[in-house]
């Protein structure tokens, strides 16, 4: 494999944190609908209890607030840099070229055991690109024996996704190695695309039926391996927070290998850096969240059963300002998890959040 070389410009940084998408993507299952209508606070789920959840309306700053220093292309695609994002591109800048550095070292060792070691520099970069911007999460839920990796085995993680802030924010929650499914164009992209394709994470052209069967044996072959897999069940970056669609096909791959799924929903990084803005515009502390779900049983069970398991644990720990817009289960099965939810949930108490450390 050709890695890139050094050094890193400051407009190739840009742009690969800029575009960095990563998704699971396969068959649309469409269990609510999306529209650009106000936000109805999930009226089907008058009832809903949430857990970890803080109004992330307090945390959103409008235009003003941000002050933006730079603009970048006008209307609906004009991006903004305000004096935290100069800082955090500064930081891009400062930590891009020793992971770069990392990374063409450990591509010469030849018992890197599923590329842990390769996969380990971007944990690394990650961590010290979140302390240096003072914007390291905070994380409740199922973290101790999802961190054990062998008291949990080979599992599919399946996240909410809204921004490529979610990426550095995972890698430094989750200790573990894991492979993510990405879309295949981050391969180009300086860094990532080094990491992505180095440590033999699953890419995916979205457009071609063909590369989609591939992800799918790929994802079976590492779970056979014992290797756990991230992916995003939307698809697609959601900037605005509201949880999306899932795509089918995902689940599959789990139902297949009997593997069980760790639901993971991530709070507020739409809020840290909105969908305007080319970096985070102001600190995570405080803000940035993630609330690791008990595993799900896969053994015995359909996609669509997975899908609206998922889905049920996403609503119970997302803020309610994060949920879809106009959500509509269209199955049966959607429909009596969510009921059951209802009328189950009532008088949670809110764990105890703890914040990780390097």
């Amino acid at each position: 494999m050709r890695l890139l070389s050094l050094p890193l410009t400051a407009s190739s940084l840009l742009v690969a944190v800029a575009t960095t998408d990563l998704a699971g993507a396969f068959v649309p299952t469409q269990l609510c609908k999306r529209s650009s209508s106000t936000v109805s606070n999930v009226a089907n789920l008058p009832n809903l209890e949430i857990e970890d959840a803080v109004d992330t309306r307090s945390f959103l700053m409008s235009k003003e607030d941000i002050k933006p220093v730079i603009t970048l292309g006008k209307g609906e695609k004009e991006k903004v840099i305000n004096l935290f994002g100069l800082w955090c591109m500064v930081v891009s800048l400062l930590t891009g070229p020793p992971w770069m550095i990392a990374m063409n070292l450990v591509e010469k060792l030849e018992n890197d055991k599923n590329r842990e070691l390769f996969d380990m520099t971007g944990k690394i970069w990650a961590k010290s690109w979140l302390t240096m911007t003072n914007s390291y999460p905070t994380v409740s839920g199922n973290l101790e024996r999802v961190q054990k990796d062998n008291n949990l085995g080979p599992c599919l993680y399946v996240a909410n996704h809204a921004l490529w802030l979610d990426i550095p924010v995972l890698c430094t929650v989750l200790d573990p190695v894991f492979k993510f499914i990405a879309k295949g164009e981050l391969s180009k992209v300086p860094c990532i695309g080094t990491q992505l394709s180095g440590g033999e994470h699953i890419l995916i052209d979205r457009d071609d039926r063909k590369s989609q069967l591939r992800t799918f044996k790929e994802t079976i072959a590492w779970l056979n391996k014992g290797v756990p897999i991230m992916a995003f069940p939307e698809g697609q970056r959601s900037p605005d927070g509201h949880l999306m669609d899932f795509k089918g096909g995902l689940f599959l791959a789990a139902v297949k290998t009997k593997v069980p799924i760790v639901p993971i929903t991530i709070h507020h990084t739409h809020a840290v850096m909105p969908g305007n803005s080319y970096f985070p515009v102001q600190s995570g502390v405080g803000k940035l969240h993630v609330h690791i779900h008990d595993a799900i049983d896969t053994v015995g069970k359909t996609e669509e059963q997975l899908a609206a398991e998922v889905r049920t644990a996403f609503l119970k720990t997302l803020p309610l300002e994060q949920h879809p817009l106009e959500p509509i289960p269209t199955n049966e099965v959607a429909v009596s998890l969510v009921e059951e939810m209802i009328t189950t949930t009532t008088n949670i108490a809110t764990p105890n959040s703890t914040v990780l450390t390097v």
